[in-house]
């Protein structure tokens, strides 16, 4: 048995069918290079928030929870006080809205089940009670074949040489020279012999035309194209466009208007929660950008025009 990315408990050979629709067979993403962007990308998301909670809960378990899973849930219990644990929303009320949260923890005795707005509260991150593991996923995915892609035009951009030996001991000949070549020796001297008869070298190249091959520059271009999409719909504001001279205000206001859009939705619906668990259990929690994206994209704005 194991868990989806909502929490959802199921099999592995559904979990398998379910990926095989995400992840066709013949698209491979190198795995440990996806999970590394995963990881930092998600750390840039949690940056986008600062939060005001008790110093009972700890802050780590409360972010990822909203993040990942896209809710958490606030109960009172006899033997820990109002605490805040992660669990699964059930149940449908008169506009199809969870009317129950189901609460399992081995410290916790026995299953809670206590009902929204009565007994418990939830802080939810989106509408759909959904978390923003589908962004960080598929941008991981995006930048780890990017920077796959660099890495291999790279190895496959490198200068190579093709020798022609004549038997083995000329084979071992070149090999010796070629790595006194890359020893970085001022001076190679090389037996006649391993020239032809008429007196050419017995090499040549493979490929010459480097330049037109090498693109890696332009995927790396590419690979922090993609991290500032994902920034732009996290909230954070970057410089999501290309320095043009036909680039005109508007274009940027557009984009800044991006940028704020989702994270101010996110901020809306989490403050929310906040505003009904405070009115509950008589706390104080709050949540607030880490910084004014207005004021920042106007200076942003600035810098760039001079």
């Amino acid at each position: 048995m194991a868990y989806y990315n909502n929490g959802i408990p199921a099999p592995y050979t559904d979990i398998n069918v379910y990926n095989g629709t995400q992840s066709p067979s013949t698209v491979h993403v190198n795995t440990a290079l996806s999970r590394f962007f995963q990881r930092y990308l998600l750390e840039e998301a949690l940056s986008v928030f600062k939060f005001n909670i008790p110093d009972t809960w700890d802050l780590n378990f409360f972010r990822y929870c909203l993040f990942i899973i896209g809710h958490i849930g606030v109960v009172n219990t006899d033997k820990y006080g109002v605490i805040c644990m992660n669990g699964m929303p059930y149940g449908r009320g008169l506009y199809y809205q969870p009317t129950n949260y189901l609460i399992a923890n081995p410290l916790l005795q026995g299953t809670l089940q206590p009902r929204i707005g009565v007994d418990c509260e939830v802080i939810r991150m989106q509408p759909d009670w959904c978390g923003m593991w589908d962004l960080v996923n598929f941008y991981g995915d995006m930048m780890a074949l990017s920077a796959e892609a660099a890495g291999i035009n790279i190895i496959n951009s490198k200068l190579a040489y093709v020798f022609l030996a004549k038997n083995k001991a000329m084979a071992e000949s070149m090999k010796k020279m070629y790595d006194q070549i890359h020893s970085g020796n001022p001076a190679v001297f090389a037996d006649k012999n391993l020239t032809d008869e008429d007196g050419n070298a017995s090499w040549m190249l493979f490929n010459q035309n480097l330049k037109n091959t090498y693109i890696a520059p332009e995927i790396m271009s590419d690979l922090h194209r993609w991290k500032n999409l994902f920034l732009t719909e996290i909230g954070i504001p970057n410089a999501n466009y290309e320095k043009s001279e036909r680039l005109i205000t508007n274009e940027v206001n557009a984009n800044n208007t991006e940028t704020r859009s989702k994270a101010e939705l996110w901020l809306e619906q989490i403050q929310d929660g906040m505003q009904r668990v405070n009115n509950m259990f008589d706390l104080e929690l709050s949540v607030s950008l880490r910084f004014d994206i207005q004021e920042q994209e106007e200076m942003e704005v600035s810098d760039y025009y001079g």
